[in-house]
Formats: structure tokens, sequence, C-alpha cells
């Protein structure tokens, strides 16, 4: 039986993005089956326009260039890993219908639901996280 790990993603930052994709490419790549609810700053995560440019914390700029070095892949390159490794991806209607916010303004492949679509996947999930 093929293991679920259901991921909330809420916040919008550099290093909750990193938290977000580190986990689900490393459950993808181990066959389970995994989906991401991303709702407030959390749709910057999978936003066409912001999640080239996700802030660090203050004070943790030098962070960037340790990624750099690390030859750490970048949000939307991780974007891409995941949904090439069939991470679902869901994008919070409420929050996008709140600030106006098309489907159109997201990476593609997404689908648009609410907190029932997302709950409906992770109600027998093995794993749930929160970001």
């Amino acid at each position: 039986m093929t293991k679920k790990v259901a991921i909330i993603a809420s916040n919008g930052g550099l290093f909750d993005a990193y938290k977000v994709f580190n986990i689900v490419t490393a459950a993808a790549a181990t066959d389970q089956e995994v989906a991401i609810f991303f709702t407030f700053e959390g749709l910057n995560l999978i936003h066409k326009d912001a999640n080239g440019k996700l802030p660090l914390p203050e004070g943790k700029e030098h962070f960037a260039e340790g990624f750099k070095k690390a030859n750490v892949p970048s949000i939307p390159e991780l974007v891409t890993m995941a949904q090439e490794m069939d991470v679902k991806f869901i994008g919070c209607q409420m929050t996008m219908d709140v600030l106006g916010i098309e489907k159109e303004a997201f990476v593609g492949g997404i689908e648009v639901g609410g907190a029932v679509t997302f709950l409906e996947f992770a109600k027998d999930a093995d794993v749930t996280l929160t970001f």
C-alpha cells in the first residue's frame, strides 16, 4: 500500500519553500503519494512571478550565497521537479478569491480547491505536516 504525505504550505518565505519542497521531493522519491495545499502566503511558492524571489528572513541574507555555493536548486526548479514526480498541488480557492488572483498567475498543473479537497486527500495520510 502506498504511503501518503499531506502538506499545508501557509507561509511564503524562502526558508518555508525549501522546507516544503525538500520534504515533498524526498517523499515522492521514495514512492509516496504527496499533495500540498497552498494557502495564504504559501501561494507565493507556486506563483509564477513570486516564487523566484521569495524573501529570506531578516538577518539571514548570507544564506543566499550558501545556497548558490552548495548548488541548491532554485524554488522554481524544485517546483518543476516536484511536479515531474507527480506531487499534487492544490491552490486554496478561498485565498485566491480574497486576493483576487486567478489560476493563470500560478504554475501550470495546479488544482484549485478548498479545504474539503485537501481533507479528502489528507484523511488517510500517513504523514501530515504544516509549514
